[in-house]
């Protein structure tokens, strides 16, 4: 009942946050309050009140944080989508509750996480499926062919393969976890364990890895790789596979410059944006003006110009934030998912058995990994990678996924908090 009173009051108070900010922005656009508007901000509230109280009115008694913590940063997406276009505002508003809905039967499906266990090869096969289904029926939309389009509805197959390349690594990895850490052959300065213990493992990555880069989807095939040498490294212990990790990352990353034009233009503004400031890189400098542009504080909701930044609605929308919300509103963004992060962890941690660990450990590192480079690429630390920011972001697949990572880790603290009593 303790958790359920927190998990409510911090939806209250997320729910605040939002409407605030939702109808300020109608406000400030319009001249007067729009009531469709207010009616939209109201629903999406109670659509987050009734998940939370059919779960726990089904016994169901997960983290109080995962869920109002995600309901701020939806909040946060639709506000800022609501400055820039009604259109998306009212779009991401309907994948928001679809989202909700796929959450909702997550927790119910997912209840009992050690049971998928047990078909680590299927789970594996249905992301490397979904990844083909890309290069099949796929249609290349900025650069990148990972789309698949169904009359008026377009999706990304990738974005839920990543969740099952997770429980598929989360499987065999915990299964195997003794031998992998157990090394006996040693390549050059390298002890690796013999390749029958890890052929499986590297057979499903790099397949994965050859559809992403077919894509030219350099994004995913990057988060694909993280996740796989650092659950890899959490399972084992081993250092090896991160230093061997960081030599196939540079050598990868070499390669795919010279094969792909598009690669070399993304390091080469990221290098020296610069040189072509009204070309190929004026995202990126409209981006560092934006972000320059808003100090401090920030020059206040729908007094920026974040219109001037091409697709400023899915890949650059972190500077929206720092032009509007400024310094302050960026940090706090980056701890409310530092928050997130820091729980699934804790739940990773606090897990009966090492598949949930493993599980929990990799939807938080693919999070953690996600943010920073989508956040790097805004701000000229990291290359553009055309990864989405997680719930803030404008599309309905990855918007979706999320929800599905949100009631994964969701199930997985209600586990352990039913082993806790």
């Amino acid at each position: 009942m303790e958790t359920g009173k927190q998990e409510r009051n911090l939806l209250l108070i997320s729910g605040l946050i939002t409407g605030s900010g939702i109808l300020t922005v109608s406000f400030l656009a319009k001249g007067s309050l729009d009531y469709a508007t207010g009616g939209i901000v109201a629903g999406i509230w109670m659509a987050f009140l009734l998940v939370h109280l059919f779960l726990r009115t089904t016994g169901h008694n997960g983290d109080p944080v995962l869920l109002p913590v995600a309901s701020v940063l939806t909040g946060l997406g639709l506000t800022l989508l609501l400055r820039l276009s009604s259109d998306l505002f009212y779009l991401q508003a309907l994948w928001l509750v679809i989202g909700l809905a796929v959450f909702t039967g997550t927790v119910f499906i997912f209840q009992n996480p050690d049971r998928f266990a047990g078909y680590k090869y299927v789970l594996g096969g249905i992301g490397l499926i979904l990844l083909l289904s890309a290069i099949l029926f796929g249609v290349d939309i900025g650069g990148h062919r990972s789309w698949i389009i169904v009359g008026p509805v377009r999706f990304q197959p990738s974005e839920f393969a990543k969740l099952f390349v997770i429980l598929f690594l989360a499987a065999y990895l915990s299964e195997r976890r003794e031998v992998i850490a157990f090394a006996t052959r040693r390549y050059g300065p390298l002890v690796l364990p013999q390749p029958r213990f890890i052929a499986p493992l590297m057979a499903v990555w790099m397949l994965a890895m050859v559809m992403l880069v077919a894509q030219r989807d350099l994004g995913s095939a990057l988060l694909y790789f993280g996740i796989t040498v650092i659950m890899t490294y959490m399972a084992s212990g081993r250092f090896t596979y991160i230093a061997l990790g960081a030599f196939l990352f540079l050598a990868g990353s070499t390669l795919c410059y010279f094969l792909y034009s598009h690669v070399q233009v993304r390091v080469d503004i990221w290098l020296d944006p610069w040189k072509d400031p009204n070309g190929k890189a004026y995202q990126v400098v409209q981006s560092l003006f934006a972000l320059g542009s808003g100090g401090i504080l920030g020059t206040g909701l729908t007094y920026g110009y974040p219109k001037m930044i091409p697709e400023v609605h899915t890949d650059f929308i972190f500077a929206v934030i720092g032009e509007e919300l400024g310094f302050v509103g960026s940090a706090a963004v980056m701890l409310v998912y530092l928050l997130f992060i820091y729980r699934s962890f804790r739940i990773a941690m606090k897990t009966v058995n090492s598949f949930s660990t493993l599980v929990a450990a990799g939807l938080a590192v693919f999070l953690a990994l996600q943010v920073f480079l989508i956040v790097g690429g805004v701000t000229k630390f990291f290359p553009l990678t055309g990864i989405t920011l997680p719930w803030v972001s404008y599309g309905g697949s990855s918007m979706v996924a999320n929800f599905v990572l949100l009631g994964m880790l969701y199930s997985i603290s209600e586990v352990r908090r039913n082993h806790e009593k």
